[in-house]
């Protein structure tokens, strides 16, 4: 594989072709010897750095096809860029380019050797004049990159790939969902514990925070297991990346919210699992309002005469224990109606009404033009 950096091979050339007159014996032979010795020196010193920048580059290419493979499931290999001597010198000594192919789609590699890291600022810049030369995708790698600095190279919309830890392709967002889903055959909807982490994420997190099974699980009263599972889940479906931090497994949104929502909402489902009738204690509000009640405190939509409250299956036996009260099976004078939950509809309340995404998760599918557009007028006040 022909990974020699260009700089090394011109000095290894330039001495290996320097003419050297004949040696001559005696006295003037020894001097001549001594004066070739520092250049034999500096030539094998050059060849030994040169086989540990081939072993090195070896090795982080491989673990870049692996890493592609394991998240991906895509077989993909690299191969030298021939255009590398066209490039201005400081870039061909801060990178080696590889050329490869994601998803059908041509991507330069370029390959960060520093041993300093560069400002993402910097990086954005080079691989903007990287595009006078190649056609086609532009993709940062490098083995090590901090946390503040991968946020910050999510700002500057830079694509990177970190082996084994961290990838951000926006370029190829669309297509990677895609093989997602069709890896992902058989499930349609998210899980109702990932869908409520989802849910956290698009109303109290920014793009770009980091979140960690543990920290969720606490924020939200589930396992720090099911927070793992969610993790694997919604990286499954390509809406997040995953990174590790130490021993730590992170998550992290590689897009705005509104994308997120966007991208998201054909896997999520109604929250809603069963809707009954029943007779409430006078003054008695269960749950935050939800259904046409709350669709009706969010917008100019006329409220419905019965009431309709959101719970958690273990809220409405737990009502139903304390109260007395039963399901029955037809609308009367005074009857509320009790939605049953797959996730606590106060988690994300607010003041007295479920939360607009919920709410809206919840009536999308209703034929009724009216309940569209109030839809539309609630969306239109969520801010992003």
């Amino acid at each position: 594989m022909a990974l020699l950096k260009d700089i090394n091979i011109e000095i290894v050339r330039s001495i290996a072709q320097r003419p050297c007159a004949p040696r001559a014996r005696g006295p003037q032979g020894a001097i001549e010897a001594r004066e070739l010795l520092p250049r034999t020196i500096t030539f094998i010193g050059l060849l030994c750095n040169i086989c540990v920048i081939m072993a090195v580059m070896a090795k982080e290419l491989i673990e870049f096809e692996h890493y592609v493979h394991n998240v991906l499931d895509l077989h993909v290999t690299t191969k030298p860029w021939p255009q590398v001597a066209r490039l201005p010198f400081f870039l061909r000594d801060q990178y080696a380019f590889f050329e490869t192919r994601i998803l059908e789609a041509p991507c330069l590699l370029v390959m960060d050797q520093g041993e300093r890291e560069p400002a993402p600022a910097t990086v954005r810049k080079h691989l903007d004049q990287l595009l006078q030369y190649w056609n086609g995708e532009i993709v940062y790698v490098r083995n090590q990159v901090t946390t503040y600095n991968r946020k910050r190279l999510i700002e500057q919309k830079v694509p990177f790939v970190i082996p084994g830890n961290q990838m951000y392709l926006p370029m190829l967002g669309i297509d990677l969902r895609e093989h997602y889903r069709k890896a992902l055959a058989g499930t349609l909807t998210l899980k109702p514990s990932t869908q409520a982490l989802l849910i956290h994420m698009l109303l109290r997190r920014a793009p770009g925070d980091r979140l960690t099974p543990l920290e969720t699980a606490l924020e939200l009263g589930y396992t720090p297991m099911t927070m793992t599972r969610a993790f694997s889940e919604l990286e499954g479906a390509g809406l997040v990346g995953i990174f590790k931090e130490g021993r730590e497994r992170c998550l992290y949104v590689p897009r705005t919210r509104r994308e997120l929502w966007d991208q998201a909402q054909p896997l999520m489902r109604s929250p809603v699992r069963e809707k009954v009738l029943a007779k409430l204690p006078p003054n008695h509000r269960p749950g935050p309002f939800s259904g046409l009640t709350g669709l009706a405190r969010y917008t100019d939509l006329a409220a419905p005469e019965h009431p309709i409250f959101a719970v958690t299956t273990g809220e409405w036996t737990a009502l139903q224990k304390t109260t007395g009260i039963e399901k029955i099976p037809h609308r009367e004078p005074g009857t509320s109606e009790v939605e049953i939950w797959s996730y606590p509809p106060q988690w994300f309340a607010q003041e007295d009404v479920v939360d607009r995404l919920s709410l809206f998760l919840s009536l999308k599918n209703d034929p009724d033009e009216r309940i569209a557009a109030s839809l539309d007028e609630m969306m239109a006040q969520v801010k992003w």
